[in-house]
């Protein structure tokens, strides 16, 4: 379907996308890249338990596989949820082939969060603000969390936060009704805010966006 022009005027990304297709624009899909790898390689990041290398990898074959099936966007969602759908559906093919990198890098990181112990108290401040340090243990406080909440939990916490798509959005991407979404936002949010709670009001995944 043919963008009209205050479509185009609206969304940087149709313009890009009509460049491509009509002339086959190299650079166009470059800027669209530039535009979206940093939230998709931030929640492929969080899928991958934090392996950024092997995150980066899905990333790649992410843009190329949406580079090879623009035919296929309809505009019907925004680029940014259609293009997250594809990397997610990556990262799920790879997770069921038993991808060993990934076993690795989850032992790894086990190994090194049960070393860090969270300092409860002589955190709070007026207005919340954690320190270098501190935002680096929470990382790996936040990713230890999402380890213990099942797959679809995880899977909808970090579309959601991380992805920055709305609930309608995070449905569409994981192939799942909004309902089931929201149950699994439910579930995985109360867990994350039981393993999160001694870090108190500096609301923990906002502040790992």
């Amino acid at each position: 379907m043919k963008p009209d022009v205050a479509a185009l005027a609206e969304d940087p990304d149709l313009a890009l996308l009509q460049r491509v297709r009509q002339h086959d624009d190299r650079q166009a899909f470059g800027l669209l890249v530039r535009r979206h790898q940093g939230v998709v390689r931030a929640l492929l990041r969080r899928l991958a338990r934090g392996d950024a290398a092997w995150a980066d990898e899905l990333a790649q074959e992410a843009f190329l596989r949406a580079y090879q099936n623009l035919g296929g966007f309809r505009g019907e969602a925004r680029f940014r949820t259609w293009l997250i759908r594809i990397a997610t559906n990556v990262f799920l093919e790879q997770r069921r082939r038993g991808d060993a990198q990934l076993q690795a890098q989850t032992q790894a990181l086990n190994d090194e969060t049960e070393q860090h112990q969270i300092a409860a108290g002589g955190m709070a401040q007026a207005d919340h603000a954690l320190s270098l340090s501190d935002t680096v243990a929470l990382s790996l406080d936040v990713q230890r969390a999402l380890d213990v909440l099942s797959e679809a939990e995880r899977q909808a916490i970090v579309l959601s936060y991380w992805g920055d798509l709305s609930h309608a959005e995070a449905a569409l991407a994981l192939g799942c009704p909004l309902g089931t979404l929201k149950t699994h936002l439910l579930r995985g949010r109360a867990k994350l805010e039981t393993a999160l709670a001694a870090w108190g009001p500096c609301q923990p995944l906002e502040q790992c966006k």
